[in-house]
């Protein structure tokens, strides 16, 4: 039997499992901050548009042909988990009537897939199968199937959604980036076993298949493929950008498909030793845990790389602290039963090892709010022993942002754009620990967010110095405020029955997507 304390945050039941409870006062002002940035969107200047300029009260879509409605399907879920029945309705109501993708554009492919057709998909799940967001799914996808029509099956960056054809990035003609092919798995997957369409899973493990075969002794992955042959080509490694959710998704697969796929922890896990191996270093000054990327210098004359480290950490890597510590609780027990903190007894040695380096990146991300806004910025660098950079700042800190001394002028590293990965990982560690800091944190970040993102005459914006507290404003709300900053903000002050992880997995644009037992398909490697 659960006990519960009106006003504390968490109580315990007779297994010593911390049971948590909503912080409802803080909940509810998340929940206010998003009807102010809806309301601006929706009620007075850019309904249907697939981005909104907060500052200038205009949207904007991806294309000339049209949009295909970005910020009012990324938004729709958090507004059904909020209980914002008014909003949702609206929004409905432009879905079924004004949506289509029968557009003559070029879509990016894994932006389309995890922000329109997860949430989509999320969208029919938690409103008891509205068939009008399945049938939704189906025209989305069904119009980007063709993108993998490559000769090794991974899909091209860009899909034209009125010709149904996957077109090459000009920009980097002839590659594919490894994220964004690893990083459709999810939604493609329950979408299958939603439709029972093989087609969909088929693409969707096909890619991992190329991947896996393609992998690097390391266990890592260089953050571009070759589309004709699927060989990872001598690029960077990292995990920021264009690496990131590869390494969130081998993980979430496994969980998804209720740990059937054994293939996919094994790859996880294959990829957290190359990552404590080659990628995680120590500040100089403060010893806090950081990650490096791995940058090309130039080929041996066997044709192996050459590699040089940047001590660079994009605000984008602090998704992993929480992903760690999900995996270790998940993958890594030795019984049945996880308390809440676990205990070093119920996971394994490298499951607990993995737990603790989740814990520090934490540790690491929140320190990089520690600037004049209390928000992180866009990019972080690290000191590390042996360099010669003698500063005062270095004596107090172990990280800067690059270039940015000069006020006037502020370092496009300095950026604040709303993102949501800091508060995603704190999410996830306070329903696995109940301890309160994670909260506490959380809590500061969202004042921040308040006192320097938001506009009162409607919505909120990016800013350009998050150590300049008269920061300029940048002209644009990013539709993951919506539907992630918000959300994970909202779900961190409620209590632990709203989308329980044991029931959820979050695509990477925080739409929950029901955990489910495939059936022969789990066989399919």
């Amino acid at each position: 039997m659960q006990t519960r304390t009106q006003g504390s945050s968490s109580s315990s039941d007779v297994e010593g499992t911390a049971v948590l409870e909503a912080d409802m006062p803080k909940r509810d002002a998340v929940v206010g901050a998003f009807q102010h940035a809806w309301s601006a969107y929706v009620e007075r200047d850019a309904m249907g548009c697939d981005e909104y300029h907060s500052i200038s009260k205009k949207g904007s879509n991806l294309t000339e042909e049209g949009g295909i409605g970005y910020t009012v399907v990324d938004a729709i879920d958090t507004m059904q988990i909020m209980g914002l029945d008014e909003e949702y309705n609206r929004a409905r109501k432009w879905i079924e009537h004004e949506l289509t993708f029968d557009r003559d554009g070029n879509f990016n492919t894994f932006e389309t897939t995890i922000r329109v057709l997860g949430g989509l998909l999320s969208a029919y799940h938690l409103s008891g199968n509205d068939q009008l967001f399945l049938d939704k799914a189906v025209d989305l996808a069904d119009r980007m199937m063709p993108g993998f029509e490559t000769p090794s099956g991974l899909p091209l960056s860009m899909v034209n959604l009125k010709k149904s054809e996957g077109v090459d990035d000009p920009s980097y003609a002839g590659l594919v980036s490894t994220a964004e092919a690893a990083t459709l798995q999810l939604e493609l997957k329950y979408l299958s076993f939603l439709t029972d369409n093989d087609n969909y899973w088929d693409r969707a493990e096909g890619v991992m298949k190329v991947i896996k075969a393609a992998k690097i002794a390391s266990g890592l992955a260089p953050i571009y493929l070759d589309a004709k042959n699927g060989q990872f080509m001598l690029s960077e490694i990292r995990l920021g950008s264009r690496g990131d959710s590869y390494y969130e998704y081998l993980l979430k697969q496994y969980l998804q498909t209720d740990k059937t796929e054994q293939v996919y922890i094994n790859m996880y896990q294959e990829a957290l030793v190359g990552i404590r191996d080659n990628l995680v270093r120590k500040g100089a000054t403060q010893g806090l845990t950081f990650t490096i990327e791995m940058q090309p210098a130039g080929r041996r004359e066997d044709g192996t790389g050459d590699w040089r480290i940047s001590p660079k950490q994009d605000h984008l890597v602090c998704f992993l602290g929480g992903s760690l510590m999900l995996g270790a609780t998940t993958a890594g027990a030795t019984g049945d039963h996880v308390s809440r903190p676990p205990t070093q007894s119920e996971l394994t040695p490298t499951a607990w090892e993995q737990w603790k380096f989740g814990e520090e990146i934490i540790k690491t991300c929140m320190a990089t709010h520690d600037t004049a806004t209390g928000l992180s910025p866009e990019i972080a660098y690290f000191y590390m022993e042996g360099d010669n950079e003698s500063s005062e700042r270095r004596k107090v800190k172990d990280w800067y942002i690059k270039g940015n001394d000069d006020p006037i002028s502020p370092s496009y590293d300095a950026r604040y754009i709303l993102r949501p990965e800091t508060i995603e990982s704190l999410f996830i560690a306070y329903r696995l620990t109940g301890n309160r800091k994670y909260r506490d944190q959380g809590w500061k970040i969202f004042q921040s967010i308040e006192k320097y993102c938001k506009l009162e005459e409607g919505g909120y914006a990016s800013i350009l110095n998050v150590d300049d507290v008269k920061s300029e404003k940048m002209d644009k709300m990013e539709t993951f405020f919506l539907s992630e900053t918000l959300k994970y903000l909202y779900l961190l002050f409620s209590d632990d029955s709203v989308i329980p992880l044991d029931q959820y997995v979050f695509n990477t644009e925080a739409h929950p997507l029901p955990k489910f037992t495939p059936s022969v398909r789990s066989a399919y490697w």
